[in-house]
């Protein structure tokens, strides 16, 4: 009996868990500097993304892996902070950016200009403040790409 109780207890600390707390974290190196990041590789996951959280504390982002490359298109739908949007080619190449995307911009989608199999959201100011462009390289672990 006291063994089925600890399940169930254990089951429903799962349960109420929130979900960035389930989220795979790892670390990415983007212009030289760590951020920590949870990994969304779901549809549901991405789905949801940054939605419904009031901030993204610095040094932290999202990385959404896809299955293929394409031009994935990003909103700020229930989204309650501004973020930087980029995105990266299967090499972690960055090939299209947004920066400083306010929450009013909802319903408009952002749409890059070429194929990308990764998308990192970071802090506003995150591109500007590390001089990140077009080109620059977002280093990736092994176990993600």
């Amino acid at each position: 009996m006291l063994i089925g109780s600890a399940a169930l207890a254990a089951l429903l600390a799962l349960w109420f868990m929130p979900i960035q707390k389930l989220t795979p974290h790892t670390t990415v190196i983007v212009g030289g500097v760590p951020v920590s990041v949870e990994v969304v590789a779901t549809d549901a996951s991405r789905r949801q993304g940054l939605s419904g959280r009031e901030n993204l504390p610095k040094g932290e982002g999202m990385l959404f892996v896809f299955d293929a490359p394409g031009r994935y298109p990003f909103w700020m739908k229930d989204t309650q902070f501004p973020i930087d949007i980029l995105w990266l080619d299967a090499n972690g190449v960055i090939v299209y950016v947004e920066k400083e995307v306010s929450p009013a911009t909802y319903p408009k989608q952002f749409i890059p200009t070429q194929d990308a199999l990764y998308v990192l959201e970071v802090s506003a100011g995150f591109i500007e403040q590390h001089n990140l462009i077009q080109g620059s390289k977002v280093n990736i672990p092994p176990d993600v790409l």
